[in-house]
């Protein structure tokens, strides 16, 4: 039986594809559903209310991609919050964090919170 989880196919700078849908803004995967363009307050540091809709979907694991180069800022402070709602955190360059999502997905509530660029 194939999970109805969302699979990565495919990652490359500035666009990714979700179970045979191309996207070029960043994403958030969600259990059930993508949500395109993902904007973030500051562009390229997370902030809490970035993530808000993440903690209310209730994750085992977020995992956050920071870009293929790894720019994009996770401040400390954002990561306790998370941590402080019972989700675990993975920071990651994208491009390992897809693999990570995708080998999470199919055994936890995992959610991807994904940078495309940078």
């Amino acid at each position: 039986m194939q999970s109805a989880t969302p699979r990565i196919e495919v990652y490359q700078h500035g666009e990714i594809v979700i179970d045979g849908r191309t996207y070029r803004h960043d994403v958030i995967v969600f259990p059930d559903r993508v949500l395109s363009p993902w904007w973030r307050q500051e562009g390229h540091t997370l902030a809490r209310a970035d993530l808000w809709d993440v903690v209310q979907a209730r994750p085992e694991i977020v995992v956050i991609g920071q870009g293929s180069m790894g720019r994009m800022v996770v401040p400390e402070e954002v990561r306790r919050w998370l941590e402080q709602q019972g989700i675990r955190v993975l920071v990651q360059p994208t491009p390992l964090a897809v693999k990570t999502y995708n080998a999470l997905r199919e055994r936890h509530r995992v959610i991807a919170a994904l940078h495309l660029t940078c």
